[in-house]
């Protein structure tokens, strides 16, 4: 059975053609004469004919060898298209985009994102969506959506991580209770009746181990694993405290509808994180789409419109 024909002989070919030498052939394709020659050899023998004359002079087509010229320039010309329209078509961007992210991050970024990823990407169907860490991260790993932007998990599992930036977390209380004023020590914590999600959320989570950390325990009013807006809600009607980062009640606190203040001794930091699955495939521009949403999220925290973040 004959050696199947590819393109990279054909091309040697081609170009040996072209420059009637294997030594100039092996200049312009960067390679040195013996590999030339036994692609040339290789060749040969799949097609079982001479495809050139050898003289001291150089190399001559035989008849075979110009009956396979046309067609291997056909080939070049044919792979050469395929690869300008491979690349117009990724870079497009993919047909569809979807971006998850918890509440207080799609909040204060979906919209600067979108509209970056928009001009970056006309013909792309974005799609956001919001909700809570786990759902989230199962939609990740089932693969419903493309990205998650979330406050950092403790175990990562199977994802791939960009950290974007970090936000302090607030004791916020009714205004009632501005007395605590700026600070809150987290020692504290145990004095101050608190409405947080559940114990498989996150925050619940990062609560539990910073009151076991600095020695008290926490003093549950509620659990609520609804949105941010209906703790929050639960705050101002007097129902309790929570731990949120700034950002999700700067506006209430400006109004004076909700009193903030940092958590300290320790100061506890979360980290808002741009996030992939590892088993899933890769959507078309990829990096580019990631560094779209990074530029997005720099541009928000240095414009100050992500009150509390700094840049990591």
């Amino acid at each position: 059975m004959s050696a199947a024909l590819n393109s990279d002989d054909l091309a040697c070919f081609v170009c040996v053609a072209n420059t009637q030498s294997i030594s100039r052939a092996a200049l312009e394709l960067g390679a040195d004469q013996s590999t030339v020659s036994r692609q040339i050899a290789r060749l040969e023998a799949a097609l079982d004919t001479r495809l050139f004359h050898r003289s001291g002079r150089g190399v001559v087509l035989t008849e075979a060898g110009t009956t396979l010229l046309g067609y291997a320039r056909q080939v070049a010309a044919t792979l050469s298209e395929a690869r300008a329209a491979v690349r117009a078509s990724t870079a497009q961007g993919p047909a569809q985009l979807v971006i998850a992210a918890q509440p207080t991050i799609a909040n204060t970024a979906f919209a600067a994102i979108g509209t970056a990823l928009k001009a970056r990407f006309p013909a792309t169907k974005i799609r956001f969506v919001e909700g809570l860490a786990n759902p989230v991260l199962a939609w990740l790993a089932a693969g419903d959506i493309d990205v998650a932007l979330l406050y950092l998990p403790e175990q990562q599992g199977a994802l791939k991580v960009d950290v974007l930036l970090e936000e302090d977390l607030t004791l916020v209380t009714p205004t009632s209770w501005s007395h605590l004023g700026p600070n809150f020590q987290a020692r504290r914590l145990g004095d101050v009746p608190l409405i947080l999600p559940s114990t498989s959320h996150g925050l619940r989570v990062l609560a539990e181990s910073l009151a076991a950390r600095v020695g008290t325990t926490l003093n549950m009013a509620m659990e609520c694993d609804a949105s941010n807006t209906v703790a929050m809600r639960l705050v101002e009607d007097g129902c309790g405290a929570t731990l949120l980062p700034f950002a999700a009640v700067a506006d209430r606190v400006a109004q004076g509808r909700l009193h903030s203040a940092r958590l300290v001794d320790p100061v506890v930091t979360r980290q808002v994180a741009m996030t992939t699955a590892r088993n899933r495939p890769v959507v078309p521009e990829l990096w580019d789409i990631m560094q779209t949403v990074r530029q997005s999220v720099r541009n928000i925290v240095m414009s100050g419109a992500w009150p509390g973040a700094r840049l990591v």
